[in-house]
């Protein structure tokens, strides 16, 4: 059997982001969505989010970019000097892998980010992280020690297995692919983190080489090659408005592509042809922390 988890991240970026989110999942195929506890429209996609009782939602652990929920004071190593999150994905990830982010101080803002979730009524079915950061050993130790603090019951697994053989028509993945690819190494420790922590993951993650260039013959590829077990597709849908102009986002238009890929007749189709099934993240990996 192939079951696939839609996964919308960034709800809560901004009003744009969060009226596609559920455009996506009311008349389209997106199942779950993550919310970023430190947004700007935190409050409207919480409301939004009791209009759509069958989407599973979760929290989007930003760890970098942005401003910390915590007390900025007892986070040093984790902010720069104007108290904010590093803005570099590589600053970061050189810090973790230099043992220089505290792992307690990731701790405390990890639960302090679900807790403002289930704090505001949602039942957080899932964690994953802004820029998948969590694919750091030190990061990862550091949030599932908050997931199971706050009763979280399943992480997204940030590995991609696609292979660049598979890519050659799609030659704005590539460069994609090979970053991701670097990191493979780190899967197996990964699944052992995991399941010693007592969570649940997907087998994988499909989309992300394609984050930023996922249309609609990319996405039946996807389906078409999908193999059997849980999966979980990355996506990101939005409207390109004044509001996300302000907001620091490499995928801009690409939201708005997305959103009509992830609406589309041609992808239900796809999904009915290839026999996979839909599923959300509190279907398969169900929660018993209630708020």
């Amino acid at each position: 059997m192939r079951r696939l988890i839609v996964n919308a991240d960034d709800f809560g970026l901004t009003s744009g982001v969060n009226r596609a989110i559920l455009e996506a999942h009311n008349r389209g195929i997106v199942t779950s969505a993550t919310l970023m506890a430190n947004s700007s429209a935190f409050s409207e996609a919480v409301t939004l989010s009791q209009s759509a009782p069958d989407l599973s939602v979760g929290c989007h652990v930003v760890l970098v970019d942005g401003s910390p929920v915590s007390d900025p004071n007892s986070l040093p190593s984790l902010l720069g000097r104007d108290g904010k999150f590093h803005d570099s994905l590589t600053t970061f990830a050189r810090l973790a892998l230099q043992g220089k982010l505290d792992a307690d101080q990731i701790e405390m803002e990890v639960v302090s980010q679900i807790r403002k979730v289930q704090g505001a009524g949602i039942v957080v079915s899932h964690l994953d992280t802004h820029k998948h950061t969590h694919m750091f050993p030190p990061v990862l130790r550091a949030v599932l020690n908050a997931a199971r603090a706050c009763g979280v019951p399943a992480i997204r697994n940030p590995f991609e297995t696609v292979k660049l053989a598979h890519l050659l028509e799609y030659p704005d993945t590539w460069k994609r692919w090979f970053e991701v690819r670097a990191l493979r190494n780190l899967a197996g420790k990964f699944r052992e983190a995991v399941a010693h922590a007592g969570l649940h993951t997907p087998d994988g993650t499909v989309g992300i080489v394609a984050t930023g260039s996922l249309g609609q013959h990319f996405l039946e590829f996807l389906l078409k090659n999908l193999s059997e077990g849980t999966w979980e597709l990355v996506c990101h849908p939005g409207y390109n408005d004044e509001q996300l102009q302000n907001v620091r986002t490499r995928l801009r238009a690409s939201r708005e592509h997305e959103l009509r890929v992830l609406t589309s007749a041609a992808t239900r189709e796809a999904l009915t042809q290839q026999g996979v099934a839909l599923i959300s993240y509190q279907q398969v990996f169900p929660s018993s922390v209630r708020v």
